[in-house]
């Protein structure tokens, strides 16, 4: 969903400046511009005194605008978090009884979960990615299934399988999963 929005708010703000950039460099290289356009030529400016102070001595015009940047800057802050804050989880705490603890990488449970994901049998391809925090790591696996595949067989061979495996290795206390499966398309069989 993030990515979504990124590329959504990256691409509207890319056309504004380049549509409000390229109208202003036309006009102040000699193009003529529309009537209904902002400004009228080169030596015009984009917002006249009169436009500028046309508000002022409105009452609802200083809330307004300060309620205004102020949404503007709970956006543009949510939107930096959300796009510097890790998704994936770097290293898990394992629980070596002696108190101390060891570092297992993230990566590493990833490729064994996605490894034994792989091999069950009706799994065509296994995508997996660790969230959550070092002590309470979550797991989110996308399954793609051949044919001929059954879900519920699926989704118990991996959660007694490889789910159970990396819990126990990990000797974490619980392996919370998101599980989703989709189908590999496949052409129809021909019958004679």
């Amino acid at each position: 969903m993030l990515r979504v929005v990124n590329r959504v708010l990256l691409g509207l703000a890319g056309l504004v400046l380049v549509v409000l950039g390229g109208s202003v460099l036309a006009v102040g290289l000699g193009v003529r511009p529309p009537s209904w356009w902002v400004h009228d030529g080169p030596r015009d400016v984009l917002l006249s005194d009169a436009d500028r102070t046309r508000w002022r001595a409105e009452g609802w015009w200083w809330p307004t605008v300060v309620a205004v940047l102020a949404v503007c800057l709970l956006l543009a802050l949510w939107w930096l978090v959300a796009v510097v804050r890790r998704r994936r989880l770097g290293e898990v705490l394992v629980d070596t009884g002696d108190g101390e603890g060891a570092l297992l990488r993230g990566r590493a449970l990833e490729g064994v979960l996605i490894g034994e994901a792989t091999r069950l049998d009706g799994v065509a391809a296994a995508h997996g990615l660790l969230t959550g925090r070092r002590r309470a790591p979550r797991a989110r696996l996308r399954l793609a299934l051949e044919p001929h595949a059954s879900p519920a067989d699926t989704l118990d061979r991996l959660t007694g399988g490889a789910l159970a495996h990396a819990r126990d290795s990990a000797r974490l206390p619980a392996l919370p999963a998101e599980v989703r499966l989709r189908e590999v398309s496949h052409r129809a069989r021909r019958v004679s």
